[in-house]
């Protein structure tokens, strides 16, 4: 199994300008061969190859005009090759239905979110005894090591962000069987708004709301960046602080879904979650509690993680009525307004809460063997005995039958 590992790094200035020609060429590089094969195609003749790109560059360090690109390692441009390739392989597989459809290969710009370059074992870049990162033709670059790689690295990634923060991106294999010793929990997750998480044993988890939390601050930022002159260095320090800001609030929601999702696998050795349209509900008037929330990249967090460590996670239909029926005795009685957070079923005189409830069915409809038994806010009427007696207001005993419903 690959996974990848970041870790943030710190250039100094030299270096900082190093990788910002590294960067800059492999842009042009990229723009340079996309431009030639969208000539080629608007003139009719056939595809470009890699093999035909690859001599044009070569052939172009050699001109004045592009000089320049002989300052940067060569990995860095064949690999920006390699990544228009594989931009051109997705957009004609998403044609063929192979995979979702996706628009063709545009071209770069510098004021892109996000810049990177790729450097392979042939550019022999190395981790230094010292825990530096070794680039060629940028020097020796520091690196904070959060944790230790499973396994050598063939290639890294060097990425800048918006924020102007740079980090190294490995891409490794695994090392040996990670699978956790088995447990005998199993769950349901009804994911929400008000609540991120609920689970099927009765847990709620709240919602941390990152983004409604960091919104005054975001406008503070966004209102500063919209007074300065465009083109000016106050526009571009605004600009940094806003980028900040936003990456402050993207690395808090990726923290808490990293800690929960391990928190569950680890927990649990099934695990089963519905399916969510996300598309669909960015359309409505909760789209910014929906991204806010980060369904999706959570989900996938709990895929991975289960294939990682043995468990078992499980996706059941986003059609599944799991709000609409009682799990106490299955009756189905229809769907009910999101205000409606507790109910009783009309079959068996259960009062339900709406979230746990959904929980519950997630984990029966994905076959787990789940207790439904806090799924029930309250009982309902349970008829009493005939031979139980009660009390008047005068003082007499009475036998309370079985009360009419």
């Amino acid at each position: 199994m690959q996974l990848r590992y970041s870790f943030r790094m710190y250039p100094n200035g030299p270096q900082r300008s190093a990788l910002a020609r590294a960067f800059g060429c492999s842009r042009v590089v990229y723009n340079d061969a996309l431009r030639a094969r969208e000539t080629a195609r608007m003139a009719g003749l056939p595809f470009v190859t890699s093999a035909k790109l690859s001599k044009l560059v070569t052939a172009a360090k050699k001109t004045d005009e592009r000089a320049w690109l002989g300052e940067v390692s060569a990995v860095v441009l064949q690999q920006s090759l390699r990544d228009l390739d594989t931009a051109y392989r997705n957009f004609f597989d998403s044609l063929k239905g192979k995979r979702p459809r996706m628009g063709a290969p545009r071209f770069k710009s510098l004021k892109d979110n996000r810049q990177a370059v790729r450097f392979t074992a042939n550019a022999r870049w190395k981790i230094t005894t010292g825990g530096d990162l070794s680039l060629p033709k940028i020097g020796d670059v520091r690196v904070k090591w959060s944790r230790t790689l499973p396994s050598i690295p063939s290639t890294v990634t060097v990425v800048k962000d918006a924020a102007g923060r740079y980090f190294a991106s490995f891409v490794v294999e695994t090392g040996t069987d990670e699978t956790l010793p088995e447990t005998a929990g199993q769950v349901g997750i009804d994911l929400g708004l008000t609540h991120f998480a609920i689970l099927s044993d009765g847990t709620k988890i709240d919602s941390p709301r990152f983004l409604r939390r960091a919104e005054k601050k975001l406008k503070r930022e966004q209102r500063r960046l919209s007074r300065k002159a465009k083109g000016s260095s106050n526009r571009t320090k605004a600009r940094i602080k806003v980028a900040r800001a936003h990456a402050q609030v993207a690395d808090a929601r990726r923290e808490f879904h990293h800690q929960l999702s391990t928190k569950l696998i680890r927990e649990n050795q099934a695990v089963a979650v519905e399916e969510l349209t996300v598309k669909g509900l960015a359309r409505t008037c909760l789209a910014k509690s929906v991204h806010d929330a980060g369904w999706s990249a959570f989900v996938t967090m709990l895929e991975y993680k289960a294939a990682r460590y043995g468990r078992t996670l499980v996706r059941i239909g986003r059609f599944e009525p799991t709000s609409q029926v009682c799990s106490q005795c299955g009756v189905k009685d229809g769907p009910k307004p999101l205000s409606v957070r507790v109910w009783q079923c009309q079959a068996c005189t259960a009062w339900l809460d709406r979230d746990i409830n959904a929980a519950v069915n997630v984990a029966k409809a994905a076959g787990l063997a789940v207790s439904a038994c806090r799924a029930r806010v309250r009982p309902g009427l349970v008829p009493a005995q005939r031979e139980e007696a009660g009390t008047h207001r005068d003082g007499q005993p009475t036998v309370v039958g079985i009360p009419s419903l």
